[in-house]
């Protein structure tokens, strides 16, 4: 006798708040969770670069060293180095352990929007409101950038990198794909100043946030929208987008206080997240778990699937 089989459970969603991080270094630029998704970086407006721990909320470190505002961060796969970029035009590496200043990068002509490792963590890449992509050789002792890219038009307000593809995203609204193995460039126009860029996790589609309050899934190879998100407020803020670590849900900052969650291929809004009452700066998706940062003025919020005295009744 065949039993049938069980349904498949919806995806959860981080819906409960856990805990909230009051950082005191100012307004809270940007939220990121490092690779295995253990700590969080937290970039402020008071200069500082700060490092938590995602399970406690505890504060481990902070790292000085900037002459303004912390815009974004990066740490590398084995934890070793951060990377951090600020209005002060300058890029800096960090030793994690230390919290010493490794190298300190010159050249941007503007404030330095964003920053990414590579996967080997042998290239730092930022973006700046100069309108150049960097790329930065993290173990060589010149200063000057490996490779510079400027077909941008405007400022560069989202950088990622995935194997040996880049991602960026620019205010003059296009999406560049950089194939730096195959040196082709592929560009996407979307006509409204783009804020946030991202690969999903399957690599097959790119997705970007612009400041006409939507969010776009598009097929990489083709370049063909395959969906298009709204109902959030976008309007002056460069604020974050993702996808959860499965790719089952697309989520965006919104300037209304709330976190927008939409279900991927349906399109269909399946949670609305209220975070407060400003607007919520940033966002950073746990690597593997169901796990959201989120940043609004000086604190950092982490939500997860269930209470956490369930979660502590569970474990015992």
């Amino acid at each position: 006798m065949a039993f049938p089989q069980p349904k498949p459970q919806a995806p959860q969603l981080p819906q409960h708040l856990l805990r909230t991080i009051d950082c005191k270094q100012g307004a809270v630029r940007a939220v990121r969770f490092n690779a295995d998704g253990n700590y969080v970086l937290s970039c402020g407006s008071d200069k500082s670069l700060k490092l938590w721990s995602v399970n406690r909320g505890t504060f481990l470190k902070t790292y000085s060293g900037h002459g303004y505002e912390v815009l974004d961060a990066d740490g590398s796969y084995d934890n070793s180095q951060l990377c951090s970029c600020s209005s002060d035009k300058t890029v800096i590496l960090w030793d994690v352990a230390t919290g010493q200043v490794t190298r300190k990068l010159r050249g941007h002509a503007g404030k330095v929007n964003c920053v990414q490792f590579n996967e080997e963590a042998t290239v730092i890449l930022s973006g700046s409101i100069d309108g150049r992509v960097r790329c930065w050789d993290t173990r060589s002792r010149k200063f000057e950038p490996i490779q510079i890219l400027d077909e941008a038009r405007d400022s560069i307000s989202s950088i990622k990198v995935a194997q040996h593809e880049l991602l960026t995203g620019s205010v003059d609204g296009r999406v560049r794909r950089y194939d730096l193995r195959m040196g082709q460039l592929h560009v996407d126009f979307i006509s409204s100043p783009i804020t946030c860029v991202c690969f999903s996790q399957d690599g097959q589609c790119t997705l970007s946030s612009s400041l006409d309050s939507s969010v776009r899934l598009f097929d990489k190879s083709t370049g063909e929208m395959l969906g298009e998100y709204t109902g959030h407020k976008m309007k002056g803020y460069k604020l974050d987008c993702c996808l959860s670590s499965k790719d089952t849900h697309v989520l965006s900052c919104s300037e209304d206080g709330h976190v927008y969650c939409w279900d991927l291929v349906e399109g269909s809004l399946s949670l609305k997240l209220p975070v407060g009452k400003g607007v919520v700066q940033s966002l950073s998706f746990h690597p593997t778990e169901t796990c959201l940062l989120t940043a609004m003025e000086g604190r950092v919020q982490v939500w997860g699937t269930e209470p956490e005295e369930e979660k502590d009744d569970a474990m015992t």
